[in-house]
């Protein structure tokens, strides 16, 4: 059984104008289909708008979806809410959902008796979560004193008090410094197999190290979906060339670029007084000799080139079109 299903989901949003009237309507979901394999870590990327959250949302029986259908855990999330919702965890963006003048002993304890656990493992099940997610040593402290990082650890242990087979994390590392969005990711790993967990992040080194495959979304559309490194070899064979000009280059620079069959992505950034042109094309001489003799042809001086492997980055850049 997947663990995750959705079959062309698609939701409009109606604003209203007034008391009376109401907007034009918005099309945040246009057509999402998915189906995520058990105890592995799936990524959901894309755009800011581009349509994860809302996604998100119905996925969790937050939000109906206006047509189209989706089942988590084999559950069907418009006809068997309540079911669903025993076998999910969801950490959402945000600090909110945690009580603050409560230990973090009683905030797992108190979700743990709202879900419905015998009263005899309540205390156990707390303190395996407080060992899980490294907060063991500050279970008896108020989570008004926590840091960021630290109230993030705590809202996935209240996301596993009734050990979901099912974890969404909505964007878990946004905003937490260098060394709480690495211990979150070490927690994250060790939540599969025996967790599915579907991620959305905006950070595309964190999706490259945690996630078996990835789904990228654009305009409320699948795009593509692909393994990390099934995605990269799609836009450019593995490789990125960065050459160096000097002076200023125009978009026609990079437009002629683009013409070339085996480029798929070309952008230029300017810095002191040079431009640096990325080029994401397929492997191999040629092409970079084609490029070479086309921006030599342009009059531009070439001061240096290199040639890296591709990251996750590049590749979402290409396929998105380079939106935010």
């Amino acid at each position: 059984m997947l663990a995750i299903e959705a079959d062309h989901l698609h939701r409009v949003f109606r604003p209203r104008r007034g008391l009376l009237r109401q907007g034009p309507e918005l099309t945040a979901v246009e057509d999402v289909s998915l189906a995520v394999e058990p105890g592995i870590v799936f990524g959901l990327l894309g755009p800011n708008g581009a349509g994860k959250t809302t996604t998100i949302k119905m996925l969790s029986t937050l939000l109906i979806p206006t047509s189209g259908s989706a089942r988590v855990a084999g559950f069907d999330i418009a006809t068997q809410e309540r079911e669903v919702r025993r076998r999910l965890g969801v950490v959402l963006g945000g600090d909110r959902g945690l009580y603050g003048k409560l230990t973090a002993r009683a905030n797992l304890e108190y979700f743990a008796h709202l879900y419905g656990l015998p009263r005899d493992e309540i205390g156990r099940r707390a303190e395996e979560l407080l060992v899980l997610v490294g907060l063991a040593h500050r279970g008896d402290d108020r989570v008004e004193g926590f840091s960021r990082g630290m109230k993030q650890r705590l809202h996935l242990a209240k996301a596993l008090v009734h050990d979901p087979p099912v974890v969404f994390l909505d964007e878990p590392t946004i905003g937490l410094d260098p060394a709480a969005a690495v211990n979150l990711r070490e927690i994250v790993k060790r939540l599969v197999p025996e967790h599915t967990v579907l991620l959305t992040t905006h950070y595309l080194h964190e999706a490259d190290e945690l996630c078996a495959r990835i789904a990228i979304i654009d305009h409320g559309r699948i795009v593509v979906e692909d393994t990390p490194a099934g995605i990269k070899q799609r836009v450019g064979g593995g490789r990125r060339h960065i050459i160096r000009v000097q002076g200023h280059v125009n978009g026609a620079v990079t437009g002629a670029l683009l013409t070339h069959t085996t480029v798929s992505a070309a952008v230029a950034e300017p810095a002191d007084g040079q431009t640096a042109i990325t080029v994401l094309a397929d492997e191999g001489v040629p092409v970079v000799d084609d490029v070479l003799r086309l921006l030599l042809g342009q009059g531009l001086t070439i001061e240096a080139m290199e040639t890296v492997d591709i990251t996750l980055e590049d590749a979402f850049l290409a396929i998105t079109g380079g939106g935010d």
